[in-house]
């Protein structure tokens, strides 16, 4: 069993640490409201509760039902901290494009990009934004997330803006699905027919004072690029944000070093997202401001581009964490495929991989409870997977398919 116990983000040896990380076989745990109150040797539980598959009330009336799983490995339930979850319509078209050295921003210019998907997105109604979501969030819970952070980001309007996180919210309320975390991202492009500064102005007037006012986002992000929005922009948007009491993320450097990862240890945000290419000076100061660094490896994936050096980010002890980035250019809501790409190309220990999309990413992306999750141990949400064998280490070794028998979801156990 892959446990991962214990409070805050793990950096440097210790994200790989077996003995510190993982459990021998034999464990149980036992799952009381949705929340673990026993992990001990599984002859020690079976002693108290029994021993047989049962769902019925036992002798001291209360209401137990007892699992085993036949020596399969458990893991946390899966963070997925960096999602655009919601949007409508289709880029496939832009990997031609791609293929013939097409830039982000050249493929913007035709046509293309971010604001293709506004327009798609801005004539869907919230019943098809929320059927769209709902079908999507199926697909992350099959592959073991058990919670995800939620971006706006494709309306860049207000009504549109606000459309997407009331879709959010409507999803966070069904029963059986992860809970989502939103987040409002009205500063994603710069909408058609607006230039950069009167964009600015109309989020800084009038967007964010109505998602502030809507009270459905709980943090604010902003699309700090080059050609996108500068780091004053970027600065002002996200410091007004503050001041009215979203909690704060940022993305940065993503095609080069722009300057935003100083922006995000000045700010001390949760998370500075894509980093790609910020410089180790900058990773150094986000550090010390405490903030996470949050790769996104399916991007550079999706766009035929190299991934950055993991392991020298554990070297120089920078806390960091892995998440899908969801979007239309980036299809794919499996975390375990993500987390193949660190281990099965990039050297990353496959221990590393798990606290990087469980653990870490659960400290930026609280659950709504208000407990801990994306670990395994007493008093955390029961959010659990179990590994389709012995060894948990095939959690992140199957791309292409789930490596889960079961999901554990706030205590109810789902076999897929």
């Amino acid at each position: 069993m892959a446990h991962l116990s214990g409070k805050g983000s793990l950096k440097g040896l210790d994200i790989s640490n077996n003995e510190l990380l993982t459990s021998p076989a034999g464990k149980g745990i036992v799952v009381e409201d949705g929340i673990i109150v026993k992990i001990d040797e599984s002859k020690v539980l079976e002693d108290e509760y029994g021993s047989e598959n049962i769902d019925q009330p036992q002798s001291n009336n209360s209401q137990c039902k007892i699992y085993s799983l036949n020596g399969k490995a458990v893991i946390p339930g899966l963070v997925d901290a960096h999602t655009h979850l919601l949007w409508s319509g289709d880029r496939s078209r832009e990997v031609s494009w791609r293929q013939q050295g097409k830039s982000y921003s050249d493929i913007a210019s035709m046509g293309g990009g971010i604001v293709s998907t506004v327009e798609a997105t801005r004539n869907s109604t919230q019943a098809e934004l929320v059927e769209l979501g709902y079908k999507r969030l199926r697909s992350a819970f099959r592959n073991g997330s058990t919670h995800l952070e939620v971006k706006s980001g494709y309306g860049l309007s207000t009504e549109s803006e606000l459309k997407l996180i009331a879709a959010g919210d409507e999803l966070s309320r069904m029963n059986h699905l992860p809970t989502i975390d939103q987040t409002w991202l009205g500063a994603h492009a710069t909408p058609k027919g607006y230039s950069r500064s009167d964009y600015v102005e109309e989020i800084l007037s009038e967007q964010l004072p109505a998602v502030l006012e809507q009270g459905l986002a709980r943090s604010a992000d902003v699309f700090c690029e080059p050609g996108w929005f500068t780091v004053e922009e970027s600065e002002d948007i996200l410091k007004q944000s503050r001041q009215g009491g979203l909690d704060l993320r940022i993305h940065i450097d993503e095609f080069t070093d722009g300057g935003g990862g100083d922006l995000a240890a000045e700010l001390a945000v949760t998370s500075a997202d894509h980093s790609h290419y910020t410089s180790t000076n900058a990773r150094m100061k986000m550090e010390e401001s405490g903030v996470n660094c949050g790769f996104l490896p399916g991007t550079p994936y999706s766009m035929g581009e190299q991934w950055p050096d993991f392991n020298e980010v554990t070297e120089q002890q920078f806390t960091w964490s892995v998440a899908t980035d969801f979007n239309p250019n980036c299809r794919t809501l499996s975390l375990p495929f993500i987390a193949s790409i660190l281990v099965q190309r990039c050297s990353t220990s496959p221990l590393a991989a798990l606290v990087a999309c469980s653990r870490n990413p659960a400290q930026t992306t609280p659950h709504p409870s208000g407990a801990q999750h994306g670990v395994i141990e007493e008093g955390a949400v029961a959010n659990l997977n179990v590994v389709d064998g012995p060894w948990w280490q095939a959690w992140c070794q199957q791309p292409g398919d789930s490596p889960f028998d079961a999901t554990m979801l706030e205590g109810e156990m789902v076999f897929h």
